[in-house]
């Protein structure tokens, strides 16, 4: 018997499609890319320079919030049917580590792929595997408009 859990994924998941989306969006500009699907995750990284940091040289919150509702909400838009999306109700972060250089990586895994609402857990990660910070976003499905 299988006892591989299923992957909560309802579209085949593709990095080139992903990444075209962020064209003309908040992730261009701040250099998001998505660089891995796994089975369970999707994965991309951001860089800390001068687009992303605070004005005292560490990797602003407000840039991580961003990084992990870019993964948490796409995530989730490939957990869904074609007549419906996922939108954001709520989302916290805890940052645990500065940053002033470098790349971070976020990794967003799901905790509830439910009908109605889906949560998942980000994870970013600085370039030696440190955590940095923890999100949790909260999805609804709803019906596409």
């Amino acid at each position: 018997m299988d006892t591989t859990p299923r992957s909560p994924f309802r579209t085949p998941p593709d990095l080139a499609t992903l990444n075209a989306l962020s064209r003309n969006t908040a992730m261009e500009p701040l250099g998001i890319v998505f660089t891995e699907i796994g089975h369970d995750f999707i994965r991309a990284t951001m860089p800390v320079d001068e687009r992303t940091r605070q004005p005292y040289g560490l990797l602003h919150g407000g840039a991580s919030v961003l990084l992990a509702e870019t993964l948490g909400s796409s995530a989730g838009m490939l957990c869904v049917g074609e007549d419906e999306a996922c939108v954001g109700i709520e989302i916290n972060a805890n940052h645990l580590r500065g940053v002033r250089e470098g790349t971070v990586t976020g990794t967003a895994r799901p905790l509830h792929v439910g009908g109605r609402t889906q949560v998942w857990e980000i994870r970013i990660e600085d370039e030696r595997q440190r955590l940095v910070c923890v999100s949790r976003i909260t999805l609804a499905v709803i019906a596409r408009p």
